[in-house]
């Protein structure tokens, strides 16, 4: 009986909830959202030079492992990191059509009309920030889009309006259509 006093004394007691006690990774990837939400953040070195000053050792890959995880995505308008679906502040119409253009320029390869829909190809990688864009740009001639790794699949709520897109793609890009 004595012994089991002596060991109910020496054992620690648990530990109590704090800041601590949540998973470094968690703390980091919080501070990471709260940065993107707070201030335009271009590059992983500035978003690292961030987390720096809020106290967190963060290598390169540590972040390109996060930001994948968290899910961020670059703005079309201006570069900086966000988090899917957040509206960009004060974007008018017309600054997300201007956005839809210029991602087209830097990314849009390729595009063919099949009936009321089109086929767009994208670099690697680039086409559902390329979808993002094109939705958030809200074209009436546009019912949808469905993004995969290099390949848009963007359905027209016309055959007409679908050509009419083929007309926009072309002056924007300097690309000829099928």
């Amino acid at each position: 009986m004595l012994v089991d006093i002596m060991r109910a004394e020496s054992t620690p007691a648990p530990p109590v909830p704090s800041e601590r006690a949540v998973p470094m990774k968690a703390q980091r990837q919080r501070a990471i959202v709260e940065v993107v939400e707070r201030e335009a953040i271009w590059s992983q070195d500035l978003l690292g030079q961030r987390l720096r000053a809020r106290g967190f050792d963060v290598t390169q890959a540590t972040l390109s492992r996060d930001i994948k995880e968290l899910g961020l995505v670059k703005r079309a308008s201006d570069g900086a990191y966000q988090r899917p679906g957040q509206a960009v502040n004060g974007a008018s119409p017309e600054a997300a059509v201007a956005a839809l253009r210029r991602a087209c320029r830097e990314t849009l390869r390729s595009f063919e009309q099949v009936q009321h829909m089109l086929v767009l190809k994208t670099d690697t990688g680039m086409a559902n920030s390329l979808a993002v864009v094109l939705d958030r740009a809200a074209l009436p001639e546009v019912a949808g889009t469905i993004a995969g790794d290099d390949t848009i699949l963007v359905i027209a709520r016309e055959p007409r309006f679908a050509s009419a897109l083929v007309s926009q793609f072309e002056g924007w890009t300097g690309i000829k259509g099928r």
